[in-house]
């Protein structure tokens, strides 16, 4: 184990400041500080207040990460830090932390994408990832199918939401039905009180026709919205669990069957789960239920895993140092577009030299 790489990485593309270390496929701390408290009386993330809450937690997080670790900053390998895509303001907090902490102490830097990452965390719950690995990764800002036959160097779009992510439709009913934000864990609690067949809501994008990979959940969103205020319109007491239920499961349904038949189509045996939205129950046995009738093993990180967190951010930094992937260097910046087919940002020079820090001077650290 202690040849394995120890990384430190860190993870602020929204609301949660987070710092995890591991050494190779081993996790040693997950610390998180999170706003969501402080965004949930607007109703959603405020860019601002996020950006302002990552830089008051940034040191506290990570000085709490190497104490429960055990381990000096001295001892780590390489920092990674999320480099998008997500909130510009907030990843550029993260950024120039790393590159702060990287150049103190004269470790290597790796810019990672925060989607990669959500699928290279599976690697500290079930150990090292199939090759290729096929994703589903759900949350409030992304819906997409991915293959990965190389989570650091080849990661493919199978498909994406054309509109709103799944994540991103709980809240907005969540709304709509005064539960508060986020939306997601309240209307799994109430879901499970509910019937799930009882309102026929729409399956977007699920025609023959249709694009057989990508998500579309803003017709759903509109379809509850208008059946939540014909109700009240008509004086009469909107049965809160049936809606909670019956609107999961139309989420859930799609995402599974899309899940399992782009597994089928491209011959890999493996799905696993990722994102905020796998921490959703039912969305769990469902892809569990039809997994096993397919024949294709699920994997599943656990809740705490699937949110963000700096762990995952670790994990495919210590991926990218234990398969000798080019280091970023310091013109680094925040890319809140990056796309999934970058997993990292190298540097301009594709030679991997750890004495890269040498090279540059405190004039362009912080472009």
């Amino acid at each position: 184990m202690a040849d394995e790489p120890l990384v430190l990485g860190i993870e602020t593309s929204c609301d949660e400041t987070g710092v995890g270390i591991v050494r190779g496929t081993t996790l040693l701390a997950d610390a998180v500080a999170s706003s969501v408290d402080t965004h949930a009386r607007f109703g959603g993330v405020v860019p601002e207040i996020a950006s302002r809450a990552h830089l008051e937690a940034m040191v506290p997080t990570i000085e709490r990460a190497l104490k429960e670790a055990g381990v000096s900053a001295r001892d780590l390998d390489g920092i990674a830090v999320t480099a998008g895509p997500g909130l510009a303001g907030a990843l550029l907090v993260g950024v120039s932390a790393a590159k702060a902490y990287a150049y103190a102490l004269n470790k290597p830097l790796y810019g990672v994408n925060h989607l990669a990452s959500h699928i290279c965390v599976d690697q500290l719950e079930h150990g090292p990832l199939p090759e290729p690995t096929m994703a589903l990764l759900v949350s409030g800002g992304h819906s997409s199918l991915l293959l990965a036959p190389d989570i650091t160097a080849d990661v493919r779009p199978m498909g994406a939401t054309i509109d709103d992510a799944a994540g991103e439709a709980f809240d907005k009913i969540a709304r709509a039905l005064d539960l508060g934000f986020p939306g997601g864990p309240v209307i799994d609690r109430l879901a499970r009180e509910g019937d799930p067949e009882a309102i026929a809501f729409p399956r977007g994008l699920s025609g023959a026709k249709d694009p057989a990979y990508d998500f579309s959940f803003s017709g759903l969103k509109t379809a509850v919205a208008r059946w939540i205020e014909a109700k009240r319109a008509a004086g009469e007491e909107v049965p809160v669990r049936d809606v909670a239920a019956s609107f999961q499961e139309a989420v859930v349904d799609v995402l599974t069957r899309k899940a399992v038949r782009a597994c089928k189509d491209q011959g890999v045996d493996h799905l696993m789960i990722g994102g905020g939205v796998a921490a959703n129950s039912r969305l769990r046995a469902l892809a569990e239920e039809r997994c096993e009738r397919a024949g294709i093993r699920l994997r599943v990180p656990r809740p705490k895993l699937c949110t963000d967190n700096g762990a995952m951010v670790a994990a495919l930094g210590a991926e990218m140092v234990a398969r000798n992937r080019p280091a970023s260097d310091w013109e680094l910046s925040a890319d809140s577009s990056l796309p999934v087919t970058d997993p990292h940002v190298p540097g301009a020079d594709p030679v991997h030299d750890h004495d890269h820090v040498h090279e540059v001077s405190k004039d362009n650290l912080y472009s």
